[in-house]
């Protein structure tokens, strides 16, 4: 008797585990004229599930688990439609209407090779990174974006009208991400941009892929995506993470970052000077935060979660910075300006800036609010070169 319900249990698990994802359909049609637009990439954004459209305009994404999602459509002549659908256990069903483009003359900027090359570099350190995953990553088409540096400011711009496409080796996902925009800022070391993406998995052998999913749940366990889903689930303690108050004020005594650019060029460059280039150099190296004060009692998840009245939105609020500490890694890295006590172990620690209070995030994971938070310490090392899609599970 007990053999006969573990042949059932084995022959029901299969369709037990499908019940809990479900499906997407639609059809995708002409704002005009209702024609059925066919061969447009549908997708969910920075998700694993794509497709495009029959010739009949209908498409199905299947076996997509619950949660939040920005679907995406996208096909030459059309405006890009983005819509942020709720996935939970009964099917979804969309008519998507797309509107044609109206051609716009891009502003033309000639530039050598040896720029290009230049620029392009500064780009796949910012967008990319520079971590060991990142050696591992080939940019299949780079031409495809367009680069312009602003000289003055130090800023770089870049956009693409098709998917960048990224082979990632390290974790075994080819990403499609197609690029609104982008904007790296030297003076102030922020990066910010916006843009869909979409994952593919990579063939590989069966040795490949044991490495892949190694890798791809060292790059999970630690993250700001491991963390919000941590806090949602009351398992902060459990999976390694500790969440503190913490305050700081901005060093008086360290002047505006573009003032120590320029006078750094001018004594070096331009009017050479050792002893100001020195004197400069050591006011460079001067914290930009002082009055720092972390509480080390941790929050606990009901002090800082929040419920909202969109279902599987969640929003986490703090009055100061959040000071996130993971104690199952160590840090290699050194940032000068994340404090760190110096009776606390050296464990990867991340500084949260919340521009409104409070951020909103969904079940997965992925923060849902403009504007987005500011890292500093760890989670600011993460680039494309460590994303994973927002469906990832570890064991997956």
């Amino acid at each position: 008797m007990r053999l006969y319900w573990i042949i059932v249990i084995f022959i029901l698990c299969p369709f037990i585990t499908l019940a809990q994802n479900t499906s997407i359909t639609g059809k995708v049609v002409n704002a005009n004229g209702k024609n059925p637009v066919a061969k447009a990439s549908v997708f969910l954004s920075n998700a694993t599930y794509g497709t495009a459209t029959a010739e009949d305009g209908s498409f199905t994404l299947a076996g997509v688990k619950p949660g939040q999602y920005e679907l995406v459509v996208t096909t030459v002549g059309y405006e890009d439609y983005s819509q942020i659908i709720q996935v939970g256990r009964d099917p979804v069903k969309l008519n998507i209407e797309l509107t044609q483009k109206v051609l716009m003359l891009r502003e033309v900027v000639i530039s050598s090779a040896a720029d290009w090359k230049k620029n392009y570099e500064l780009f796949r350190r910012d967008f990319i990174g520079t971590t060991e995953n990142s050696k591992l990553c080939r940019v299949v088409n780079p031409h495809i974006l367009n680069l312009i540096y602003h000289r003055n400011k130090q800023q770089l711009e870049a956009s693409g009208d098709e998917f960048l496409v990224v082979e990632n080796r390290a974790l075994g996902y080819r990403t499609k991400f197609l690029l609104k925009s982008f904007l790296s800022d030297a003076i102030e070391h922020t990066i910010q941009y916006s843009g869909k993406a979409l994952f593919e998995e990579l063939p590989g052998s069966a040795e490949q892929k044991k490495v892949w999913k190694q890798k791809r749940e060292e790059a999970y366990y630690g993250s700001p995506q491991h963390f919000y889903r941590s806090l949602y689930k009351d398992k902060l303690k459990e999976e390694g993470f500790e969440a503190h108050d913490f305050t700081r004020l901005p060093n008086r005594e360290r002047p505006d970052e573009a003032l120590i650019l320029q006078k750094i060029k001018r004594y070096r460059d331009i009017t050479p000077n050792r002893d100001s280039l020195i004197n400069w150099y050591k006011i460079s190296n001067l914290t930009k935060w002082n009055r720092e004060n972390l509480v080390r009692i941790p929050y606990q998840s009901f002090e800082i979660l929040r419920k909202t009245p969109q279902q599987g939105i969640f929003a986490l609020t703090c009055p100061h910075f959040l000071y996130v500490v993971y104690t199952k890694k160590e840090e290699m890295t050194e940032f000068k300006d994340v404090y760190r006590p110096l009776d606390m172990g050296n464990f990867e620690t991340s500084i949260v800036t919340l521009f409104q209070g409070y951020i909103l995030f969904d079940m997965n994971g992925i923060v849902v609010s403009n504007p987005s938070p500011q890292y500093e310490g760890t989670w600011s090392k993460a680039k494309l070169a460590d994303l994973l899609p927002v469906d990832y599970e570890p064991g997956d």
